[in-house]
């Protein structure tokens, strides 16, 4: 099939690539004259594993191209793909600007009837919109659908390739056939139904696995007050096939550019509807609240923060991406330097896009490697879980650091390497790894 993804961020520049792969012909189209050049010459602007393989495999094969050209993207594409951003308002509202603009764009360029596929988390009744869009502007034919992603940023290629479903919303009976044709060589769980409970799909699975890692979470800091190990009791869980064993990981709560997006845009959905959210609310207040417990646990181990060094190791959201939106580390840093401490950070890939969050980057010092950030450092807090941190022999490590404190927000270190170390450790629920060193002695606050 021959297919047009209009934007090249997560989401639409792997569905592309992705479909590409298929052998499907796929033309990618952003309005960034700079990111096109840099896909065209084989650059990558997002980290994604196996991501830019793939780029280069089809690109070379002729069943990929990336351009600035909008119409003659449109009127070469059977089907078309809307996979433009909808950044929160302050409201927490989902901001429907670019797919509005995408909606007329794609009106004004078509020559003859298209399917028009909606990939971009959207609010419940956004197709409705979009339709109504295309139908002001254009005099063609078209069927619009709903076809919400649901892959998981760091393994987006796999998640892409390997779906657990499809989800197909839409009133054409063409569109149902053409866009399950296209997805059935992924996968045979294709589920059909109308656009508006496609779009509720999205939100809903969403807000669900918020409310997982939030339960969770709040399980953890009750086990620290009665001593029960969280990790044993999410394993215990998860054997339970009603219960899974995904996203019951304890540590600093999520982040990232869709659950704190998507909860606060149902939030607002239910507002909008006059329905009090009041589960999903609290899962919000717990995951903003999760982050701060790191601060708690410094608090704890040096009494006043001021004029304390701390390494930060991780600034990504979630390991095996550079993404750092909405991170736990933006709002745990800002709070250290709000407290005066002196902080020291590192990340394998997010250290760019991470200087971009931060106001006053020369507040920051930005280590070239992993022992480099805790040189000197009174303590140390993990707070992306890669794997080349805990590769690093604890005693290695306390022989570069002031103190031997460590803040383990994932907990990614094992009971066997924490006894047979000398730190003074921390971590998220696990109370009998908590080890205090007898001769430290907490800072006045």
């Amino acid at each position: 099939m021959k297919l047009t993804v209009i934007g090249t961020g997560y989401v639409g520049l792997v569905s592309g690539v992705c479909f590409s792969e298929l052998g499907n012909e796929v033309i990618c189209v952003d309005k960034l004259e700079n990111k096109i050049e840099m896909l065209n010459e084989g650059l990558v602007p997002i980290y994604e594993p196996g991501l830019e393989e793939l780029i280069v495999k089809n690109k070379l094969a002729g069943r990929l191209t990336f351009t600035t050209d909008l119409t003659n993207a449109v009127q070469q594409a059977d089907i078309i793909i809307i996979a433009v951003g909808t950044p929160p308002l302050p409201s927490g509202e989902a901001n429907l600007a670019f797919i509005h603009q995408a909606a007329e764009d794609i009106a004004l360029a078509m020559n003859d009837y298209k399917i028009i596929v909606t990939k971009s988390t959207v609010p419940v009744g956004t197709n409705e919109q979009v339709e109504g869009i295309v139908s002001r502007y254009s005099k063609y034919p078209f069927a619009v659908a709903s076809v919400p992603e649901f892959l998981r940023e760091g393994s987006a290629v796999q998640d892409t390739l390997n779906p657990d479903r499809i989800v197909i919303g839409s009133a054409s009976a063409d569109a149902f056939e053409k866009l399950s044709s296209l997805h059935s060589e992924l996968t045979s769980n294709i589920i059909l139904t109308d656009v508006r409970s496609a779009e509720m799909i999205k939100y809903a699975s969403n807000a669900f696995l918020s409310t997982k890692i939030s339960f969770i979470n709040e399980i953890a800091n009750i086990c620290e007050k009665v001593g029960a190990d969280v990790t044993r009791v999410a394993e215990g869980m998860g054997y339970d096939k009603r219960i899974g064993a995904s996203f019951l990981q304890a540590g600093i709560g999520y982040g990232g550019s869709c659950f704190p997006k998507d909860t606060q845009a149902l939030i607002h959905i239910a507002n909008s509807v006059k329905y009090d959210f009041k589960l999903l609310q609290s899962v919000v207040e717990v995951n903003t609240k999760q982050r701060l417990n790191v601060i708690d646990k410094l608090h704890e181990a040096l009494g006043s923060l001021h004029g304390s060094r701390i390494g930060i190791w991780g600034l990504a959201f979630k390991p095996n991406t550079d993404d750092v939106r909405d991170a736990p580390a933006i709002e745990i840093i800002n709070k250290l330097l709000e407290l005066g401490a002196t902080v020291q950070v590192y990340d394998p890939i997010a250290m760019e896009n991470f200087r971009r969050e931060i106001t006053d980057v020369s507040l920051i010092h930005w280590a070239d490697d992993a022992l480099q950030a805790a040189t000197g450092c009174d303590a140390l807090c993990l707070l992306t879980e890669w794997s080349e941190f805990t590769l690093i022999h604890l005693n290695d490590l306390a022989k570069v650091m002031s103190r031997s404190i460590l803040i383990d927000g994932r907990n990614s270190y094992s009971s066997e390497q924490i006894l047979n170390s000398s730190f003074e450790y921390y971590s998220v629920g696990r109370p009998n790894l908590t080890k205090v060193l007898p001769d430290t002695v907490p800072l006045a606050n």
